[in-house]
């Protein structure tokens, strides 16, 4: 039940933005057109969209939650669950990049709710604590109140060069449960050398891609950064609850330059802080070797999903299958990950899992698309 952790009035303003609208093909080809990585059941009985639902339902009310994706995925994700109501689904005709998104979620809450604030979240993020989560999301919606642009970061674990770091500057007095500090800069990915001192310093968080903010707040911050967008905004906003708005979005959308909200916003504002997240248990689960960092492996390193296995004098082997009683058996392999679905299979170490997207694009190049 919502309002556990937020007060009445908190919980009228307070709203979850869901972006569940990415394709997920780092998970193929189990995840693929029809069947995106946020539908999946990675984990448990529960989809990754179910999962992050359920997550955030003590602390904000389920009329209160949108969801920003694809008129394909709406449909399929209405199946998955009766907590989001039918008209807070955001169609997004096409993608442009996350600060359409987030433009468009913020011109459709200050329609509802003129002090709306929104935490902008993701449908395929793994969260082994999912109480923390809130109280970090409880604080972060605190300093959003104050006008700030605020951001979860994650504390690096390893020297990532597969994500974007923050840089934190001085530590912010604040009336919250967890630590806030000034954001110094983002960086980009860095090479392995550069990621190491990152790490040693102390000072330096992932980019979760988690982000707070009040919605007219955001939209004063795009309209200084990328005013075309802005523009192009203000022109659906008067259609919104109207006969006229598909129509509307339908003839500005294509024209809208893509860019994400990372490099077109939060690089060039100055007002933006960071919550550092300590032993959240964050996953983005971007590749299939990061599974083995939120499943439970046996005695000998493996990692059944949705099928039955066997294996002989193996170890660190991946088996996953769409089809619960089809049966993976692998003899004298190490590190391997076993893929099987109706239309392919795909056997892969697991240290090269990232190049899963050198198949999907190979397909695409030779007009392979059945099998996308």
């Amino acid at each position: 039940m919502a309002g556990k952790l937020l007060s009445e009035q908190d919980q009228n303003r307070y709203y979850a933005v869901i972006m569940a609208g990415g394709g997920g093909t780092r998970l193929w080809p189990w995840s693929r057109k029809g069947q995106t990585k946020q539908m999946l059941r990675i984990v448990g009985d529960r989809s990754m969209f179910q999962i992050t639902i359920d997550r955030i339902k003590d602390l904000i009310k389920t009329e209160n939650m949108l969801v920003v994706t694809t008129a394909e995925q709406a449909e399929k994700l209405e199946e998955q669950t009766n907590d989001v109501l039918p008209q807070n689904y955001i169609l997004e005709p096409m993608p442009k990049g996350t600060a359409s998104v987030v433009g468009m979620a913020a011109i459709q809450l200050l329609a509802r709710n003129k002090d709306a604030v929104m935490a902008i979240l993701t449908a395929d993020h793994y969260i082994r604590d999912e109480k923390y989560f809130r109280s970090l999301l409880e604080s972060a919606f605190m300093e959003a109140e104050k006008g700030h642009l605020v951001t979860l970061g994650i504390q690096p674990t390893f020297p990532s060069t597969g994500m974007g770091y923050i840089e934190q500057a001085e530590f912010l007095e604040n009336e919250g449960k967890n630590d806030v500090y000034r954001v110094s800069r983002f960086r980009e990915k860095p090479d392995h050398e550069t990621a190491v001192e990152f790490l040693k310093s102390g000072k330096f968080s992932w980019n979760s891609g988690m982000f707070i903010w009040r919605a007219d707040r955001i939209l004063d911050e795009i309209k200084t950064d990328i005013p075309d967008l802005y523009n192009k905004l203000m022109e659906i906003y008067p259609y919104i609850g109207t006969g006229s708005y598909e129509q509307k979005v339908a003839e500005i959308w294509p024209t809208i330059q893509p860019t994400t909200i990372d490099y077109g916003v939060m690089e060039k504002a100055e007002d933006v802080v960071v919550l550092p997240a300590v032993g959240l248990g964050w996953n983005d689960i971007g590749s299939w070797e990061s599974i083995y960092d939120v499943i439970d492996e046996d005695e000998n390193g493996n990692i059944y999903i949705n099928c039955r296995s066997i294996n002989i004098d193996s170890h660190g082997i991946l088996s996953c299958s769409e089809n619960k009683d089809k049966m993976i058996i692998t003899v004298g392999m190490k590190d391997v990950v076993v893929v099987e679905t109706d239309k392919a299979v795909m056997v892969c170490p697991k240290q090269d899992t990232q190049r899963v997207k050198e198949i999907v694009q190979y397909l695409k190049d030779h007009d392979l698309e059945l099998y996308l």
